[in-house]
């Protein structure tokens, strides 16, 4: 598998609004997930990924949806590779755009109408339109009406949410296996099965997710990507990069440059 692989990715200074449009042949996307509403649009080809226990394709003119912290990986389901357009949405936004936070059911729509309105967010966003948010209200309304909302549910209280706030508290340390089973009580094998069932990564993943998720906010603010790297805990700015583009498909540098 071969080709000219690209991506652009663009967010908003001011709103926690996110988005990217690229074309991968052969990139693979980590396990991760993300702190917002994920809305996204195939435009060419057709893209695969593992959610939700099972396996999907998007194909062209089909809308992902993803829910925050909702674990995917992705990869391209066809030889020459998948176009698409996605926008990344901070729930405390949908918060004001809707009467309740919803869970989406499913992780691939068809509606060329939902489509449509997300391709008008995404333009609305790379171009800085000042009827931005205009669009922002349309795509959001119109995944609420074509995607049945779930009613929401708690987090886990019990040894997975131990576990996940002693990795929370110290995301950037070298947190061991040993005093993650001693702040839960469990085995080490019953802890990874008990922590992947309830977050859909193992405990190694989610604290790199967690580490990349605060090295967002540092770029975000300026920061340099090696001094980014050192405060939250890789190796070093290379071991950074790795990884940002593993899971987000752009470079450190890309991100911090996307302001619009």
């Amino acid at each position: 598998m071969c080709g000219v692989q690209w991506a652009r990715y663009w967010r908003a200074a001011d709103r926690p609004v996110e988005a990217m449009h690229a074309h991968f042949t052969s990139h693979r996307y980590h396990r991760h997930s993300h702190d917002a509403y994920s809305f996204g649009v195939t435009e060419q080809g057709a893209q695969a990924f593992r959610c939700r226990g099972g396996t999907h394709t998007s194909a062209a003119g089909s809308v992902l949806a993803f829910n925050p912290d909702e674990a995917h990986d992705g990869r391209t389901a066809t030889e020459d590779g998948f176009t698409y357009r996605i926008v990344h949405i901070g729930p405390s936004l949908v918060a004001e755009l809707l009467p309740r936070l919803p869970l989406f059911r499913d992780p691939v729509v068809l509606s060329p109408e939902l489509a449509d309105a997300l391709r008008g967010l995404h333009t609305a966003l790379q171009e800085g339109s000042l009827a931005r948010d205009e669009h922002l209200m349309h795509a959001v309304r119109a995944m609420a009406s074509h995607v049945m909302p779930l009613p929401t549910t708690t987090r886990a209280t019990g040894s997975a949410s131990a576990a996940r706030d002693l990795i929370e508290a110290h995301y950037a340390d070298d947190v061991t296996t040993e005093e993650l089973t001693a702040a839960t009580g469990l085995s080490r094998f019953a802890l990874y099965r008990a922590f992947r069932a309830e977050y859909g990564l193992a405990p190694s993943d989610y604290q790199r997710q967690r580490r990349l998720r605060a090295a967002r906010r540092l770029l975000a603010d300026g920061r340099s990507a090696a001094e980014t790297a050192a405060l939250t805990g890789f190796a070093d700015q290379a071991h950074l990069t790795r990884w940002f583009r593993r899971c987000y498909g752009i470079t450190p540098a890309a991100y911090a440059r996307s302001v619009t």
